[in-house]
This record gives structure tokens, C-alpha cells and sequence, in this order.
């Protein structure tokens, strides 16, 4: 079997991409680098002149190949490859009749885990939100605890509303319930350490990105200052990078992103890295279908995989797929179709123009740029 032709496309927020082979069998993937999808798409145009003539199944060669070849990493390029190596192994998975998760194993559990977000700007929305995701079935809550325009307003004001916040989640989802939150990388070390502290009776299950990523010495700092575990990494690209993290005990769950960390064939490895350490896996989802079904392959076949986001697709654009993974009672439900198990329907595709994501910028009140 040969690779034929690579085909992107750019489809409402996201980037499509299929692989061709001349036994007919065509692979799905998608990228992450969701900010970038102009620039990953070109790469992606570039790479295809490697992979063309090549035989699909040997995964692994052609990823250390590329890699090693390629000279400068980055973002944009390992998002590239990343798409490529999940349709290369839906279509090893088609073309030996299994789930990818067979292929990396085996299945670890029946079902996996989704979380679903606690919305609000009042404490009485908070609450309401948080009723309505566990009348749903949902199991595990994450909140962003700031509200808009908190750029302008003073640290001090900021911690004040956001523990008013999610005391109102936690009181409304009871203590058997889990609830993380999502910072969005909008603190600086000393902000993350004292909000962190008024949050501490809370029961918070993770404190996910306080910090810009861009030094994991200030977020060791503050690992070392609170008593919240850290959940990190959705804009790491290589399995170094989250080596580095774990090794600086830094992190209780790592957040790598299939899409954008290797695909199948690296996020495995970094998966097993963790797994050393006692270091859960709680990978970083956005997307279409494709993404979901793709990770739902993944969290399947590896033992310290925690949860993930339920990013839910609804409205007309859903028919880009064939069908999409059901989620009943807060989990994911897994299907035995070969591959990823979902097809994407090319003839829908151009009824969705691409969304390009514009830089606007957010500035704290003295018109310096926030976070």
C-alpha cells in the first residue's frame, strides 16, 4: 500500500486533513494549532511531498524521518505531523479491521471520561450552570473563575470575585463531585499563588495553566508555593518539553494535545513518561469530531489517562462527519469501528467557510497588554 495524495481543508475553526492510499483506504486526521491553521495547512503542503509514495504503516519511520530531517521544530510543524500521524493510523486500523485503541494495546477502560464547564458572572449564574451539567449526567466541572473585563480591575478585586465564584460551584455541586479550574494563563507568579491560597478549602482537583508557558521556572516557583496540583501543557509540541515538566515535579496531569504533540505515535511515548511518575493524563481537546473520536482512541489504551473536555459539536455543522461518539452519563462511548472510528464527509465540507482567528489583544487598565 502507497500514499497517493494528502488533502487539507479549512472548515469553519477547523483543519481537515485526509490521506489517500491506492487500496482505497483514506485516513483522517486533524490539527491543533488551532490560532495558526493558515500556516500549519502550508506545512502540511510541504510534508506531503515526503509522504507521497511512502507506505502508510510504518508510523514511526516516517515521524523520526520528518523530524529529524525538518531541522527547525515548532508549533505549526508538529501540528502538521500530528494530523498526518492520526490518519496514518486510521488507516492502519482500517486496514486490519480494528480500533486504533487495539492497535496501541488495547483497551485500559470501557468508557472515557469527559468534563463539561461551569459558566456564570454572578455567583446565582454559577450556580444555575453547575445544576444544569450534573442534571445532564456529568461528573467532573471546570470553571474559569474570573468575569469579563477583569483585565482592568486590580488583582486584589480579581481574587475577591473569583473565590465568591467558585464557592458558589462547589456549594452547588456538593463534595463528590470534582471541579478544576482553568486559569487561561492569565496570572502572574505572585497573583497565582495567592489566589491559589484563597482557594485551597475549596477541594479544587487542578489549578490548570496560572502561568504563561513560556517558563517553567516561574511555574515551578509557584508549584512549590501552593497546595492546588498544576495541570500544564496543552502548548507543548514535543515529548522533551513535557519531560522537562515532569522531571521538575512540577506537574500533577499533563495536558498534551494529540493534535499537536505528535499525534498518536508521540503522545503514547509522553503518556508513558507520565505514567512513571504517577503523572495523569488530561489531554488538551478542541476541535471537530475528528478530535474527539481521535482522543477517545487514545484516553482508551492508556492506564493514567484522567479526563477530558466533552466539546460538544451541535447544529448543522455536524454532518462533516458520518456520526459522532455518544456521550451519555459524563462519558464518551467507544465503538469498535476500524480506525478513529468516525469518516469525514468531504461533500459537506464546503458549506463552511474557514473562520480565521484574528488578533485583537486584551490590555489591563493602564493599556499594557494582559496575559
Amino acid at each position: 500500500m502507497k500514499i497517493t495524495e494528502i488533502r487539507t481543508f479549512l472548515v469553519g475553526r477547523f483543519l481537515l486533513v485526509r490521506v489517500y492510499t491506492d487500496e482505497g483506504i483514506v485516513g483522517n486526521g486533524e490539527a491543533g494549532l488551532w490560532a495558526h491553521h493558515g500556516v500549519v495547512k502550508e506545512a502540511l503542503g510541504e510534508l506531503s511531498d515526503y509522504y507521497v509514495g511512502k507506505d502508510p504503516l510504518r508510523i514511526e519511520h516516517h515521524y523520526q524521518v520528518v523530524s529529524r530531517s525538518a531541522h527547525f521544530m515548532g508549533a505549526a510543524m508538529s501540528a502538521a505531523m500530528s494530523a498526518i500521524d492520526i490518519a496514518l493510523w486510521d488507516i492502519f486500523g482500517k486496514a486490519v479491521g480494528l480500533p486504533v485503541y487495539q492497535l496501541l494495546g488495547g483497551k485500559c477502560r470501557d468508557k472515557v471520561k469527559v468534563y463539561e464547564n461551569v459558566g456564570g458572572q454572578t455567583p446565582a449564574e454559577v450556580r444555575e450552570s453547575a445544576q444544569q451539567r450534573m442534571e445532564q449526567g456529568f461528573t467532573s466541572f471546570r470553571m474559569g473563575p474570573f468575569v469579563s473585563g477583569f483585565e482592568q480591575r486590580t488583582s486584589t478585586a480579581n481574587i475577591s470575585t473569583a473565590v465568591e465564584l467558585v464557592a458558589a460551584a462547589r456549594e452547588a455541586l456538593g463534595d463528590e463531585m470534582d471541579l478544576g479550574l482553568e486559569i487561561h494563563r492569565n496570572l502572574r507568579p505572585e497573583e497565582a499563588i495567592a489566589l491559589a491560597t484563597e482557594l485551597t478549602p475549596f477541594k479544587i482537583l487542578y489549578y490548570e495553566d496560572p502561568l504563561s508557558p513560556q517558563s517553567f521556572e516561574a511555574l515551578e516557583y509557584v508549584a512549590q508555593n501552593i497546595n492546588i496540583p498544576i495541570a500544564t501543557g496543552e502548548r507543548c509540541y514535543n515529548p522533551f518539553q513535557f519531560k522537562d515538566l515532569i522531571d521538575r515535579q512540577i506537574v500533577s496531569f499533563i495536558r498534551p494535545d494529540l493534535s499537536l504533540a505528535g499525534g498518536f505515535t508521540q503522545v503514547k511515548k509522553i503518556a508513558a513518561l507520565a505514567e512513571m511518575t504517577f503523572v495523569g493524563v488530561f489531554p488538551h481537546l478542541m476541535g471537530s469530531p475528528i478530535n474527539n473520536a481521535a482522543f477517545a482512541q487514545l484516553a482508551a489504551a492508556i492506564p493514567n489517562y484522567t479526563h477530558t473536555e466533552h466539546n460538544a459539536l451541535n447544529g448543522p455543522m455536524t454532518e462533516i462527519v458520518d456520526e459522532q461518539l455518544r456521550v451519555e452519563g459524563g462519558y464518551r462511548l467507544l465503538t469498535d469501528r476500524p480506525g478513529i472510528g468516525v469518516e469525514i464527509v468531504e461533500d459537506a465540507l464546503a458549506k463552511y467557510p474557514y473562520e480565521r482567528w484574528a488578533i485583537k489583544g486584551s490590555f489591563h487598565a493602564d493599556g499594557s497588554v494582559a496575559h
